[in-house]
């Protein structure tokens, strides 16, 4: 069974900032494949269903996103998927606002909701899709940054297209592997 998990902040004051990109991801896999985010288990608001014929769970962590390996552990615990079927998805300000990366394994990079992940899993070899959310402005405090929305109508369509893309790009994985997730992430960002 296919666990995927969109990183956050729960509550209504962070919903759509440039922190719960995870969130937004998930949201629009669940709308695009009839999945209700309703159940509370595992320290997350549950919604279970099929994508591209396989079992999946979808989950947004409300343990607030340093604390998200929490969640996380629970969620393996109770679903078990395996090594690959783990999926998590985040925001990066390492990359252009809107661009995608997707990679079947590695570190945390900055994030400090990944580093909790992998440091209370114990291991790093599951995928990850990341979002781009671009450096905070000069003068800008990173930790003010990652928690405001998007200022503009254009850049709330950049983002918009970068979670469709996301949620498509889970699709693909889940369907056909890494190589057709890495196809996806490259069609979009050269798109």
């Amino acid at each position: 069974m296919y666990v995927v998990v969109g990183l956050g902040n729960p509550g209504r004051k962070y919903e759509h900032t440039r922190h719960n990109v995870g969130f937004d991801i998930v949201d629009v896999l669940a709308q695009r494949n009839n999945i209700t985010l309703a159940r509370l288990r595992c320290k997350a608001v549950v919604g279970e269903g099929t994508i591209a014929g396989q079992r999946v769970a979808l989950a947004l962590p409300q343990t607030y996103m340093n604390l998200s390996g929490e969640s996380v552990v629970q969620l393996v615990n109770w679903y078990k998927p395996e090594r690959d079927q783990l999926i998590i998805c985040f925001d990066d300000v390492d990359l252009p606002e809107g661009k995608l990366r997707f990679r079947p394994s590695g570190s945390a990079g900055t994030h400090n909701g990944m580093r909790n992940i992998i440091y209370l899993l114990g291991r790093d070899d599951f995928p990850r899709l990341r979002v781009g959310i671009g450096r905070p402005p000069e003068g800008w405090d990173l930790k003010d940054y990652v928690l405001t929305g998007y200022r503009t109508p254009a850049e709330r369509q950049t983002m918009f297209d970068a979670f469709v893309a996301a949620a498509e790009t889970v699709e693909r994985l889940i369907a056909g592997g890494n190589d057709a997730a890495r196809a996806r992430v490259a069609e979009y960002n050269n798109g």
